[in-house]
């Protein structure tokens, strides 16, 4: 009778492991899972839509009030024939025509930073934050190669928020105005944005 009792305590200390083991697994497995799959219909994605936004980006350097600001630079900066090494931290307006005084549609913040050594290329990084209409309060985000003395230069869009989740496309700007004496300039774009 002991033997039996012993053997049946067994087998249930067997079974009690084998229990918890599996449902530790399980229960691990659902609360640590990295990945899984959504519905975008139950996140507010409807029909992906293709926009053109057109505005003018005034970077000001000059001045009492500048909107672009010099904040680091390296070593052999002054030397380079592109001014290789400078970086610049801009909050520049973003208006509908290309007069200064224009109605604001947002900012250009961010910042460009010359990475070239052979010509004036700037590496962008910057959020178009747009306070204008429908899209106040929404953005779209810059990553890319500008070469400012390109007529045309193409830069892509990354992401955006707001009305511009999702966001992806790309943005031709080009020169409008440049003063030589100043390092002031007035920068068309014309953005193609795909999003929700």
């Amino acid at each position: 009778m002991a033997n039996t009792l012993r053997n049946l305590c067994s087998n249930y200390t067997i079974l009690i492991t084998i229990s918890f083991f599996f449902l530790s697994t399980l229960v691990t497995s659902e609360t640590h899972r990295f990945s899984r799959p959504l519905s975008s219909s139950k996140h507010g994605l409807k029909k992906e839509k293709l926009s053109h936004l057109h505005f003018y980006f005034h970077d000001i350097v000059s001045g009492r009030t500048p909107t672009a600001v010099k904040v680091a630079e390296a070593p052999t900066t002054k030397t380079s024939m592109t001014g290789f090494g400078t970086v610049v931290m801009m909050d520049d307006p973003l208006t509908i025509g290309s007069e200064s005084s224009s109605k604001l549609v947002g900012k250009a913040q961010g910042i460009y930073a010359v990475a070239s050594q052979s010509e004036v290329g700037f590496l962008m990084a910057l959020n178009f934050v747009f306070v204008e209409g429908k899209y106040n309060g929404s953005t779209l985000s810059v990553l890319g190669r500008n070469a400012v003395l390109s007529a045309i230069r193409e830069m892509p869009i990354v992401g955006g928020s707001g009305l511009f989740r999702f966001a992806r496309g790309y943005a031709h700007a080009s020169t409008h105005q440049f003063d030589i004496k100043t390092g002031d300039a007035v920068v068309e774009y014309n953005v193609y944005v795909f999003h929700y």
